[in-house]
């Protein structure tokens, strides 16, 4: 159904719980928006709702002037940490941290992000690396996959 959205995101291994998701679209560069506050995380809303087939795509801002950020520990995951995302249609999806990566901002990999994966599928984004001071933002990417495969 068009309505079904994620409400609710949870990351017990580095502690994020977010009881609301905030929806997100693409910029004038086609580039994913960031959510517009520090402490929102969003969904990337013209694509898979979590758990649907596809790669379902979440992000958070890493940090702010005033602290840590939602996605602060984001690239301490590990690779079988669990990651659960609740929907409004009262399904709840697990997924497992296939892999953590970071990449240079002008070198993301836009088509294993947003591309055909198989089954049910998430990517976990924020920023990453060093800060860049003039253009008050980080030079990289952190990128989380996970899937619903077990075992």
């Amino acid at each position: 159904a068009p309505d079904v959205r994620p409400v609710r995101l949870r990351i017990p291994a580095i502690g994020v719980d977010a009881a609301a998701l905030v929806p997100l679209g693409l910029g004038a560069d086609h580039q994913l928006e960031a959510p517009a506050r520090f402490e929102d995380v969003g969904w990337y809303s013209a694509g898979p709702v979590p758990g649907d087939p596809g790669p379902a795509v979440i992000a958070a801002h890493v940090d702010s002037r005033s602290g840590p950020a939602p996605f602060f520990r984001l690239r301490d995951l590990r690779g079988g940490d669990q990651v659960f995302v609740a929907r409004s249609d009262g399904q709840e999806t697990r997924f497992a941290v296939d892999a953590v990566q970071r990449y240079p901002k002008d070198a993301f990999p836009t088509g294993a992000v947003y591309g055909p994966a198989p089954g049910s599928a998430l990517r976990l984004i924020t920023c990453g690396g060093s800060f860049d001071a003039a253009k008050r933002s980080y030079r990289d990417n952190i990128v989380v996959y996970a899937s619903t495969r077990w075992g």
